[in-house]
């Protein structure tokens, strides 16, 4: 079934887990880590974000199991709002490894991850206002630009592993940032598939 001209109510809950994951990457990118102090603010208020995110979720999964007809298909709901949950997840794991390992200042490659996540969210929100305003076939050239991010972010974990193994001598050290750099790298996977998601209703809806 098409989306209907009319605002639902999952489009709007899909609004609203789209800027709460808007929120949280403004913050992931403008939150300057300084020290210990700032570490734990920094991770905190992710975490914060990330319960809010999680209360959407059960929201949302209430409605669907309440609800006798959905927009689209209740399956195709559930996955886009799942993917775009994973994204939210990762940026708070990511904040839990560096206060967890007392990383206090973000790496060039650290910075060059969070600024195409960033660029990967706020194509997410322009494509979930596209969805709710039943605008399908404009959501494609925004899902392509969030592909490609992941692809940049696919090429920069590479590049961030070779310098790692080639100028860090602590094994400790060489563990935890490329625990790191992979959990960033995991981020942009789960913004793929958010864009994948996306265009598996366009297939349907269009």
């Amino acid at each position: 079934m098409a989306m209907r001209k009319k605002k639902d109510k999952f489009s709007l809950l899909l609004m609203e887990i789209a800027k709460n994951l808007d929120e949280t990457a403004d913050f992931f990118v403008s939150f300057k880590v300084t020290n210990q102090s700032t570490l734990k603010e920094f991770a905190d208020k992710l975490k914060e974000f990330e319960t809010k995110g999680d209360n959407h979720v059960h929201v949302i999964i209430r409605e669907l199991n309440k609800a006798f007809i959905t927009p689209i298909e209740r399956e195709d709901i559930l996955q886009l709002t799942m993917s775009m949950d994973d994204v939210l997840d990762g940026i708070e794991a990511f904040s839990a490894s560096m206060e967890i390992y007392s990383i206090t200042e973000t790496d060039e490659h650290m910075d060059k991850f969070i600024g195409y996540i960033r660029e990967c969210v706020r194509e997410i929100l322009v494509t979930i206002e596209l969805l709710s305003n039943n605008r399908l076939k404009d959501i494609q050239p925004h899902a392509i630009k969030i592909k490609e991010y992941e692809h940049n972010c696919d090429n920069l974990l590479r590049k961030s592993l070779k310098n790692l193994f080639a100028l860090v001598k602590d094994p400790i050290k060489v563990i935890q940032y490329k625990e790191i750099y992979e959990t960033l790298e995991e981020i942009a996977d789960s913004c793929q598939n958010v864009a994948n998601n996306l265009e598996t209703i366009i297939m349907k809806n269009a």
